[in-house]
C-alpha cells in the first residue's frame, strides 16, 4: 500500500461537527435507539477522527466508521478539515443502502 500522497489525520479532538443535507435527513429517519449509537460514534469520530477506514482512489478523502446498532451493521461517512478541526458528517445508513457519491 502506497501512504505517499495519504494525508496524515490530526489526532488532536476535532472541535466542530457539521451535517450535510443528506446526512440530517438520512439521520432524522433512523430509529431513536440507533440515533443514539451514531451520536456515541460520531463523539468517538471527534476525539480519534483516524478510527474509521480511509476510502480508496476517488473517495481517497471520505472516512467510513462502521457501527453495529439493533443487530445491523451502519455506516457512518465522514470527511474532515484539519485547517479548522472540523467533522463533515456526509453520510449514515445501513451496510447495504450506503452509497457515497
Amino acid at each position: 500500500m502506497h501512504i505517499n500522497n495519504i494525508r496524515k489525520v490530526n489526532e488532536s479532538t476535532y472541535r466542530h461537527r457539521v451535517q450535510t443535507r443528506r446526512f440530517a435527513r438520512q439521520y432524522k429517519k433512523l430509529h431513536d435507539n440507533v440515533a443514539t449509537d451514531v451520536d456515541d460514534a460520531v463523539d468517538l469520530i471527534a476525539r480519534k477522527p483516524s478510527i474509521g477506514e480511509r476510502k480508496k482512489g476517488d473517495l481517497a478523502d471520505l472516512f467510513v466508521y462502521k457501527l453495529h446498532s439493533q443487530g445491523q451493521l451502519y455506516l457512518l461517512g465522514y470527511t474532515l478539515d484539519d485547517g479548522v478541526q472540523l467533522v463533515y458528517l456526509e453520510a449514515i445508513g445501513p451496510h447495504e443502502n450506503f452509497i457515497v457519491t
